[in-house]
């Protein structure tokens, strides 16, 4: 009898001694739970009990052997104390970005990033560029080796530590020999555009080329030979070589008049657009989609992808521009004005625009008679702009 009760109370301590880790590793699982959903304020909170960090700093006692329930009873106070931890962070405990205003000048030599990157501008940067003088220059044909332009933007830092660039606030292009000016203005509506310091809007109606081209393959020539029909054949636009498939914008906001095969153009597009002007997109690889007759619309929106179809030799974009029907060079037609400033904001913005323009640097002879009148027109302001009434 004394024999089976030993055997019993043996195999009851080998049961236990195999249950125990479980047990252990259940209890720690709670411990977390407990602490995952602890709802206490954080002022009543517990500072957390030091974690010696060297032997030596250690209480000293006699080692103990490690076993799966005391292991497992450590890493649940372990996590426990962890997940308990709160950082609250004020109202002026982060450090807010510094705003730095950087001006830089670059000549052009082989391409304009390569100029950029020569003046440490950044690409962002000189992209912004492209985009705010797109209604002036066509930086495929215009751009030249010894032209030059200067850029005033802003350089974003936070403790010390260069981010990244922000906003173009004025900018000088020399190109072709002429030269164009761009302040950043925002008006009392709120919306932000670039202006001349004349206070005329860049941004105009229609861009000066619909798509990003790598060369024009065929000029605006009434008498030119055709180079499939062999015969003259009057050329009314302007060809834009680009691969298959790139986009080709909406010069301009309009109405779909037109959308199919034409002839020898293949696939075209015609958008009427107000005072009697219309556009025509010709050798479309594809209509984008939602391209439809008698759908709106807006500048830069994308219409068709450039092929060949029609009568044409290679991949390009067939551009034409119609005056009341009648064919003007896309890369010369004085193409019309945006929307001018009203005189409130246009007061404001000469007075805003004056030091941006003079961080431009000297101002070449073409443009001194403007600034003159400009400064002018900012002294007659001021007395009324400071006015209390």
């Amino acid at each position: 009898m004394e024999l089976v009760r030993r055997k019993i109370i043996m195999r009851i301590k080998n049961l236990l001694t195999r249950l125990a880790p479980y047990a252990a590793a259940a209890s720690a699982a709670l411990v977390l739970w407990q602490a995952a959903h602890d709802t206490q304020r954080p002022s009543d909170l517990v500072p957390a009990p030091l974690i010696y960090d060297s032997a030596a700093a250690a209480p000293r006692s006699t080692p103990a052997v490690a076993t799966p329930a005391t292991a497992a009873t450590g890493l649940a106070q372990q996590a426990g104390v962890a997940s308990t931890i709160e950082v609250v962070v004020g109202r002026h405990d982060n450090t807010p970005p510094d705003v730095r205003v950087r001006t830089a000048t670059a000549a052009i030599g082989t391409s304009l990033f390569q100029a950029a990157a020569g003046a440490d501008i950044s690409d962002v940067v000189a992209l912004k560029l492209t985009d705010i003088f797109a209604w002036d220059i066509d930086f495929a044909l215009d751009v030249r080796a010894g032209d030059r332009f200067t850029a005033t933007y802003q350089q974003i830092y936070q403790d010390g530590r260069y981010l990244r660039d922000g906003e173009v606030l004025a900018a000088e292009f020399v190109a072709n020999g002429r030269t164009y000016r761009a302040v950043r203005f925002e008006t009392d509506s709120g919306r932000i555009d670039y202006y001349t310091p004349e206070g005329r809007p860049l941004r105009k109606p229609f861009l000066r080329a619909p798509v990003e081209f790598s060369r024009v393959s065929s000029v605006f020539n009434p008498h030119r030979l055709h180079p499939i029909l062999n015969r003259i054949r009057g050329h009314m636009g302007t060809d834009y070589a680009a691969p298959t498939g790139t986009p080709v914008h909406a010069a301009g906001d309009g109405r779909v008049s037109f959308r199919a095969q034409r002839g020898g153009y293949g696939n075209a597009i015609v958008l009427a657009h107000a005072n009697g002007i219309s556009t025509l997109y010709g050798h479309l690889s594809r209509f984008a989609r939602n391209i439809r007759v008698d759908s709106r619309v807006t500048q830069g929106e994308t219409i068709g992808y450039v092929g060949m179809t029609g009568l044409a030799t290679g991949p390009h974009l067939h551009y034409e521009y119609l005056l009341n029907g009648v064919h003007m060079d896309p890369e010369t037609v004085r193409l019309p004005g945006g929307e001018p400033l009203d005189a409130a904001s246009r007061r404001r913005f000469l007075i805003q625009s004056a030091p941006l323009l003079a961080g431009l640097g000297p101002h070449p002879t073409e443009t001194h008679r403007n600034l003159a009148t400009t400064a002018s027109i900012v002294d007659a302001a001021a007395p009324a702009l400071t006015s209390p009434n």
